[in-house]
């Protein structure tokens, strides 16, 4: 397992999310990404998490809603790589993952399209 502090893996998640096409981040609203160390369950089987209502059923949000998170696990992450470059690049896939899921696409498509 790799090893990298809380506060540098936030900064790479960040440089990320920059590194990303700006028409894929532009669209998001009321969306915040949060990095968390692991899952509830304390699982090391899942990188990242859509939580909250894709933009295809947005007509169910409410008024004065809570942002939606975009959750990134560190440990699972840290866990799943064996060097930073290949960190950097999941956590790459697990932004656009994630950020697909806010779009309404899931993950069959995802699969599809080389994204999961």
């Amino acid at each position: 397992m790799m090893e990298m502090d809380a506060e540098t893996f936030e900064q790479l998640v960040t440089d990320e999310l920059d590194a990303l096409p700006d028409d894929m981040v532009e669209g998001l609203d009321n969306v915040v990404f949060v990095v968390e160390d692991r899952p509830e369950d304390g699982s090391l089987d899942l990188l990242g998490l859509y939580d909250g209502w894709a933009l295809t059923e947005r007509d169910r949000y409410g008024v004065g809603e809570l942002p939606d998170r975009i959750i990134v696990y560190r440990e699972p992450h840290l866990a799943a790589c064996d060097d930073a470059g290949e960190l950097r690049d999941e956590v790459h896939t697990t932004l656009v993952h994630e950020i697909a899921h806010f779009y309404g696409i899931d993950d069959d498509r995802l699969h599809e399209l080389g994204w999961a």
